[in-house]
C-alpha cells in the first residue's frame, strides 16, 4: 500500500511540476506608458528596466483618487511611506502617462553626475529617482480633477531611491 501511495504521490508531484505557471495580469495600457516612459530615461543613463508592480499601481490608485475627491487634487504627503513616490499636478492641462514621465525627466537638464548634485534653484528628485539604479519596481495612477480639468498623478517606486549621499547611476 506505502508502494502504491508513493508512485501516485510521485505522479501528481511531477504532473504539478510540468503544469506552466499561470499568466500574469496584462499591464494596463496607463501602466505600459508609465513603465515604457520611465525604461526609455533609465536606459538612457545605462540603468536597467523597471517592472510593472500591481500592488503599487493599486495604492497609488487609491491615493490619487483619495487626493482627488476629498483633498480637491492637492499633492498627497509621500514623505512617510515605505516606496519612493514622485508626483505632478497639471493645471487645465490633460497629461498622459509619458507626458508626466517626461515632465519628471525634463529636470535631467538641470542635474550634474559628476557632483551629484542639481543646479541652484531647480530640484532633480523627481529625475532622480526615476533612474534610481536600485529601484526595480513601478505602480503608477493619474485622476482627472472635475472642478479645473486639471491631472494629478502619482508613483510609488520600491525600493526606494534618493537616498542622501548616494548617486542614482
Amino acid at each position: 500500500m506505502n508502494k502504491l501511495l508513493l508512485v501516485f504521490l510521485t505522479i501528481l508531484l511531477h504532473r504539478a511540476a510540468a503544469q506552466p505557471p499561470p499568466p500574469s495580469p496584462a499591464i494596463p495600457p496607463d501602466g505600459k506608458e508609465y513603465l515604457d516612459a520611465h525604461n526609455k530615461a533609465r536606459s538612457e543613463v545605462g540603468v536597467g528596466p523597471l517592472r510593472w508592480n500591481f500592488q503599487l499601481a493599486k495604492a497609488t490608485s487609491l491615493l490619487v483618487r483619495f487626493q482627488r475627491d476629498r483633498e480637491n487634487c492637492r499633492f498627497a504627503n509621500l514623505t512617510s511611506g515605505k516606496y519612493g513616490g514622485n508626483q505632478m499636478w497639471a493645471a487645465e492641462e490633460v497629461m498622459t502617462p509619458a507626458r508626466v514621465v517626461e515632465n519628471w525627466v525634463s529636470e535631467k537638464a538641470y542635474y550634474s553626475y559628476a557632483n551629484n548634485s542639481c543646479a541652484r534653484n531647480h530640484r532633480c528628485g523627481v529625475y532622480t529617482q526615476v533612474v534610481w539604479r536600485n529601484t526595480a519596481e513601478l505602480g503608477c495612477a493619474l485622476a482627472r480633477c472635475a472642478g479645473d480639468q486639471s491631472t494629478l498623478a502619482i508613483c510609488f517606486y520600491n525600493p526606494p531611491g534618493n537616498v542622501i549621499g548616494e548617486s542614482p547611476y
